[in-house]
Order: structure tokens, then C-alpha cells, then sequence
């Protein structure tokens, strides 16, 4: 099985339910109506919401989110991942009572463990979320581009992609530009391709999240592959949320054979009952794709990576290394 790397995934939506329960246990709260016979439960867009933040919630102090990243990047690596950037919430934190470089530099601390461990290189893409407002976004923008963390490398807007204007977001995207840092937005998922268009002309982002709705235009997958954004797919995602009936209607061959750029990420992997591991099997299953074509996908996110120019050439390096 070829090395995996993995650009899209919500580090508080990465919790695993076991690690969850023992959170819950910690803070005496409980998990029934979340968590059953080991695994996250809801129905619906809203349901899913409220079990994402019971679990959230459960994270509060610098070692919890420490135990997260180490849990999450760890489980990656004994899957095969040689590379994690995730997605880091700072209104988390503030709804925790952290300071935003508190839980960055706790999540940090987590990070390192993982790859005393295991040699996973992990970065943190930090988040807006819309649902937040302009503001927030900007602050969160702010933040980013003046921590200072090194492993902070990009800034990215996600949440309800229905609510307001990703014209709205350009001075916070500026912002971490100017900071010299990698730009991703969600864009294409619930909403229709029209979203994708609107964060091309808006924000210039060198990748999109999930972006798959891009396949109701034509023209604009032809203008994706053209700039080479890179598409941060999220198979079992899509089925889960009903953006796609199935895996035999989801774009992702076809997006790839037009040209683009697509990689294979996990999102909010427990809550969606799927693995960065499930997603290459998946793609080897109902894509058809063979170990050489995975292997070509991993290349794709790591030169897509936010990182600097020597750690992805040693990267490379592994993915070569693995080749042979």
C-alpha cells in the first residue's frame, strides 16, 4: 500500500469515540446519546453539529488537546501517513476558556509527540468559521499571521458554507497572504459550483476544500486545472452529508481526469466511519484506482503541502524512497 499524506481534516471533528469517552469520564458528562456501541451517532446536518459539539467541548485544557493531536497524528502514522496538516479552531478554544497560542502550542506540544514516535510531520492550518462572522474571521487571520508558531503554516475560512460572502473574507485571506502563509477555503460542498467560482475570484486560495460541486461547470473545472488548485477531497464525507448519493456518482475520477489536481483527506473521519486508511481504500475500490495512482495522489498533496522547501523535499524524498 502506497504512503499516504493527508491535507484536509477538523482536528476537534478527529476525536475517536473511545478517546471521547474517556474525556466524558473525566468531566463527568455523558455519551449515550452521541456515542453508541463505539461509534458517533446522528441523522442529519443538525444532529451531526451537536455530537461534533458535545465531543468538542470535552477538549478544555492544554493536555487534552495535547492527547488529541498525539492521538490523531499517531493513528494517521500507523496507517501509513507520512504527512497531517489540520485544521485548528481558535473559537474552540476561546469557547474552552484557552487563549488562542495556549491550545496552538498545546496542539503543538501533541504534534511533536507523535512524531518523536512515529516521524509523521504534522502542520496547522488555522480557521475562520462563517458561522462566526467577519470579525472573528479576521481576528482568526490576525492570530495566524502573528504567532509565530512554527508549525502554523496556513489559514483557511470553513464552517456553513450558506452563510455570508466569500467577498466578505478577502482582507482576513490578505492578511495571512501577506504573512506568507498557505491559503485553503472550503468552498463547493454544500453549496454548487458557483461557491467554488466565487472563492477562485475572491480569494485566489492554492487549494479547496472538498470543492467538488466545480463538477456541475465545466468550464470551471477547465479553469481548476488550469491554475492548478489543488482539491482537497473528501469521499466518504460527501455520501455521508448527501452532497453525492454515492461513491459510484462522486466526481472524483472525473475531476482527475479533467486535469485537476485532487487529494484524499478524511475531514471529520470518525464522525463520517472512515479512516485516511478508508479513504485510499475507497479509492482503490469504487475509483479503480491501482497502488501507482494512489501513490501519485500522496505526491500531489505533499508538493501541494504547506511547508518549506526542505521538509517537503525530504517528503519527496520518502515518497521516492517507497517508489523504488
Amino acid at each position: 500500500m502506497p504512503l499516504k499524506a493527508e491535507l484536509h481534516c477538523h482536528i476537534e471533528g478527529a476525536a475517536a469515540p473511545e478517546l471521547v469517552i474517556r474525556q466524558a469520564q473525566k468531566y463527568g458528562k455523558d455519551t449515550s446519546p452521541y456515542i453508541q456501541d463505539g461509534s458517533f451517532v446522528w441523522h442529519d446536518f443538525t444532529s451531526f453539529l451537536a455530537a461534533y459539539d458535545f465531543s468538542s467541548d470535552l477538549f478544555r485544557t492544554e493536555e487534552d488537546y495535547a492527547r488529541l493531536a498525539d492521538h490523531y497524528l499517531t493513528s494517521l502514522a500507523r496507517d501509513g501517513a507520512i504527512y497531517s496538516e489540520i485544521f485548528t479552531s481558535p473559537d474552540h478554544a476561546g469557547n474552552a476558556g484557552l487563549s488562542a497560542k495556549a491550545y496552538t502550542d498545546a496542539l503543538g506540544e501533541g504534534m511533536a509527540r507523535a512524531k518523536a514516535k512515529t516521524g509523521i510531520e504534522g502542520r496547522m492550518i488555522v480557521t475562520g468559521v462563517r458561522n462566526a462572522g467577519v470579525e472573528s474571521i479576521e481576528q482568526a487571520a490576525r492570530f495566524a499571521a502573528r504567532c509565530g508558531h512554527p508549525l502554523v503554516t496556513g489559514f483557511g475560512v470553513a464552517g456553513d458554507e450558506r452563510m455570508g460572502d466569500l467577498e466578505d473574507y478577502v482582507r482576513a485571506f490578505e492578511i495571512a497572504r501577506e504573512a506568507g502563509l498557505g491559503i485553503t477555503v472550503h468552498a463547493g460542498e454544500l453549496m454548487g459550483w458557483e461557491s467554488v467560482e466565487a472563492a477562485l475570484d475572491h480569494i485566489r486560495p492554492a487549494r479547496i476544500g472538498h470543492g467538488v460541486r466545480a463538477i456541475e461547470n465545466p468550464d470551471l473545472v477547465r479553469r481548476i486545472a488550469d491554475e492548478g488548485v489543488v482539491l482537497e477531497c473528501c469521499p466518504s464525507s460527501n455520501i455521508a452529508l448527501k452532497v453525492f448519493d454515492s461513491f459510484a456518482d462522486h466526481p472524483f475520477p472525473a475531476l482527475q481526469a479533467a486535469g485537476c489536481k485532487v487529494t484524499l483527506n478524511s475531514d471529520d473521519p470518525p464522525y463520517f466511519w472512515t479512516s485516511l486508511k478508508r479513504e485510499y481504500d475507497i479509492a482503490a475500490e469504487h475509483f479503480s484506482m491501482n497502488d501507482k495512482a494512489l501513490a501519485a495522489v500522496t505526491r500531489t498533496a505533499v508538493e501541494a503541502a504547506f511547508v518549506d522547501r526542505k521538509t517537503k523535499a525530504m517528503l519527496l524524498g520518502r515518497l521516492d524512497v517507497k517508489g523504488r
